[in-house]
């Protein structure tokens, strides 16, 4: 063999598109995947108008349509056999992430502490519960620590954000992320237009549809879908509900990290972990969530009535951009060998854990709302 032969060998890997292509045409499929999904958004409830469709195309929220648009490029891409490379372009972290803390400037913080009151306790309340029996119902049925982990805190906070920071909190595995951000779209994507109905039927108030559905649904946008189903004033209920169980992910997080790190992964005669480790798997994007919403009361405080609420709409559209790519992404990464591989027990903790947290969250509203006047 000669000294010439090795780099003759290796010269068909030298022409081959490097691994950083692949994830950036990845990205450009997100981004454009995504561009369409806002089009339909805005365009379907005029296409849909005056039609036996009108009342689905005018309900119908952007996130629907960035996930249902994430699955068809799924089955496309994967038919053409190029989804798994460029799959390092599907960032639904880094999107979620950032919206999350651009969602934080849209929180004014003293104002829930202030004036509602109400919906913290709920909170409280309900996240405690739910949260609870998500872990007991998941550890009867033998689930794994890390899976009980991420089903807990999307069933009880907000679904696919609370599992990606339980997730970093645990340092599940990426499957286990993928499997709990399925069930969450699987149960959320009905409740959009079954909680509305239901509080209609029931004859709920505003205040306590508005709870009840801010406290059930597990994606923020989900929840924004079905409030407007339910009128303006249980929709403003409901957001607030819902930004105030957001504000629980830190404490959730914080709880989770010192108690895999100090109890469930360490083993017999292993040193005691330090506190550093604590901080090291502390999901840092939640202190950009408490910062922004810091930073956003301060200058709303400060600032002029018209410039203050035009600045948080920039960030709030910011927002909405970055959710509607992570939605993408979540189609996009959806792999039904998950669900299979997972079984029936998953499923049947986060719908059990969802009757259960219907339930509750029914009976912590209508004590806490009550006569609630706007």
């Amino acid at each position: 063999m000669t000294a010439a032969e090795p780099d003759a060998a290796a010269a068909p890997a030298d022409i081959r598109p490097p691994v950083w292509s692949h994830a950036g045409i990845g990205l450009v499929v997100v981004l454009l995947l995504g561009v369409l999904a806002w089009a339909l958004a805005e365009n379907v409830p005029g296409w849909t108008e005056g039609t036996a469709l009108e009342e689905i195309g005018a309900a119908v929220e952007y996130p629907v349509y960035a996930i249902a648009v994430g699955l068809l490029g799924n089955l496309l891409l994967s038919v053409l056999g190029v989804r798994d490379r460029l799959s390092g372009g599907f960032r639904t972290e880094f999107f979620i992430k950032t919206g999350l803390v651009l969602l934080g400037a849209s929180i004014n913080l003293s104002l829930i502490v202030d004036s509602a009151g109400r919906a913290v306790a709920q909170a409280l309340l309900l996240v405690s519960a739910v949260f609870l029996f998500t872990w007991w119902l998941a550890g009867r049925l033998g689930l794994d620590d890390k899976l009980r982990a991420l089903l807990a805190s999307a069933v009880s906070i907000c679904g696919v954000s609370a599992a990606i920071t339980a997730a970093g909190a645990v340092q599940a595995r990426k499957e286990q992320l993928a499997y709990t951000a399925s069930l969450v779209i699987l149960f959320a994507l009905p409740s959009i237009f079954v909680l509305p109905a239901l509080a209609d039927a029931f004859g709920l108030d505003a205040a306590v549809a508005g709870a009840w559905i801010g406290g059930n649904i597990d994606t923020t946008a989900a929840v924004t879908a079905a409030g407007a189903l339910a009128g303006e004033e249980a929709l403003q209920i409901a957001s607030i509900v819902k930004v105030t169980q957001n504000a629980l992910m830190g404490i959730v997080a914080v709880a989770l990290t010192a108690y895999f790190a100090f109890r469930v992964e360490r083993t017999a005669g292993s040193p005691r972990p330090q506190a550093i480790e604590l901080w090291r798997r502390f999901p840092k994007f939640v202190l950009g969530f408490v910062a922004a919403s810091v930073i956003a009361t301060i200058y709303l405080n400060n600032a002029s009535a018209s410039t203050g609420p035009e600045t948080i709409a920039v960030a709030n559209d910011l927002r909405t951009w970055f959710f509607v790519f992570a939605f993408v992404s979540i189609g996009l990464e959806f792999r039904v060998g998950a669900l299979r591989q997972a079984g029936w027990r998953p499923v049947g903790v986060f719908a059990a854990a969802t009757v259960f947290n219907l339930v509750v969250a029914l009976g912590i509203a209508s004590v806490l709302f009550a006569g609630f006047e706007f």
